[in-house]
């Protein structure tokens, strides 16, 4: 995960909500319901999606709890390591200790991206999976381009580099313009190389990630539909100040919930920038992120002392009750109105394929 989609200088993202929108109408699964009547449903979903339908969320003492994939079928474990901090690291050794430690404390899902440190990410986590540590991971990387072509070639290229025959999970990166879907679905787009890959044997499921804008989200899922196509995951900022400002919990999530699809949160700590408001601690970002209906909360760790704090997060973890949802939620809404800690939605400065256009093909 990109520090555009995840920074974690000791604290990681989380979600917001406004109390005065409480009784606003929010859409969920198709049902028009309040907003405390949101929160109610989201802390009830979290429990059931937190064990696939039975018990509570929270994992017994010390373990990590897992989720369900959406109709994947597949289990991932509530916290997943950000790809982009495992590339900057001094040492590769550092960072092929801490993914190696992530493995062996229970977490299974990591996250990655083709442009990632300029490779590096990718071939670090590559050499992390050597000696047996690929059959404990639920691998997912990313690819930028929007045609056929690029996007094939780089989908080979991650290949190479994770030292894999195949990934879990690939995802489209950076949906952010409103015509990345129709590219990615043309005749020659995205769409094919995925589906081709998925077919030889390369890729296992298909998603897509942006941080922008929910109605791009909104798009690319209706334009999948009109081609017949379903996503299998989408991953998204949902984080303490998402609620209040284009929020992608409020407009993005229902739906996804309503169709069974894969939910990746990221940037619970907002790429730290949330941290800097100083209204809440990384552990109430991370905890308010899990509470949500999501199948894991994606969250960088750029050391051991943060990969500590995530470890830490999941092992405790107990969802939030609503009156805590709302009091934190309360607590965020008059800083998170104007998107000032969430500038991957209002600033180009986490646009990666913007600033390298050629990436998209």
């Amino acid at each position: 995960m990109d520090p555009r989609e995840d920074l974690s200088k000791g604290s990681q993202d989380s979600l917001s909500s406004d109390r005065a929108e409480q009784d606003d109408p929010v859409s969920w699964a198709g049902m028009a319901v309040t907003r405390r009547t949101f929160l109610e449903m989201a802390a009830s979903a979290a429990l059931v999606v937190g064990t696939g339908g039975a018990g509570l969320a929270a994992g017994s003492k010390g373990s990590i709890p897992y989720r369900s994939l959406g109709h994947t079928g597949e289990r991932v474990s509530i916290i997943g390591i950000g790809g982009y901090h495992i590339g900057i690291q001094d040492d590769e050794r550092e960072s092929i200790r801490i993914i190696r430690t992530a493995l062996d404390s229970g977490v299974n899902f990591l996250d990655n991206c083709w442009d990632y440190t300029d490779g590096q990410s990718e071939i670090r986590m590559g050499k992390a999976l050597l000696d047996g540590y690929r059959h404990k991971a639920f691998l997912m990387t990313k690819i930028d381009g929007r045609t056929r072509k690029s996007a094939a070639r780089q989908i080979d290229e991650s290949l190479r580099r994770l030292q894999t025959d195949y990934v879990d999970l690939m995802q489209i990166h950076e949906i952010i313009r409103m015509d990345d879907p129709d590219r990615v679905f043309a005749p020659g787009g995205a769409l094919e190389a995925m589906t081709e890959a998925r077919q030889a044997g390369k890729v296992r499921y298909i998603g897509f990630t942006g941080h922008k804008s929910p109605e791009v989200h909104l798009k690319m899922l209706k334009t999948a539909d009109a081609n017949g196509f379903r996503f299998d995951a989408v991953q998204m900022p949902l984080n303490v100040m998402d609620a209040h400002f284009e929020s992608f919990e409020k407009q993005v999530l229902p739906v996804l919930v309503k169709e069974g699809i894969g939910i990746l949160g990221m940037k619970p700590m907002g790429s730290a920038l949330i941290l800097q408001s100083e209204l809440v601690t990384p552990q109430e970002c991370l905890r308010y992120a899990m509470s949500l209906p999501v199948s894991v909360v994606i969250t960088g760790c750029d050391s051991m002392q943060t990969l500590g704090q995530a470890l830490d997060a999941a092992r405790g973890f107990e969802p939030m009750e609503a009156r805590e949802i709302e009091a934190l939620l309360a607590r965020t809404a008059q800083a998170a109105r104007q998107g000032k800690y969430e500038l991957y939605k209002t600033s180009g400065s986490f646009d990666s394929t913007s600033i390298n256009p050629g990436w998209l093909g």
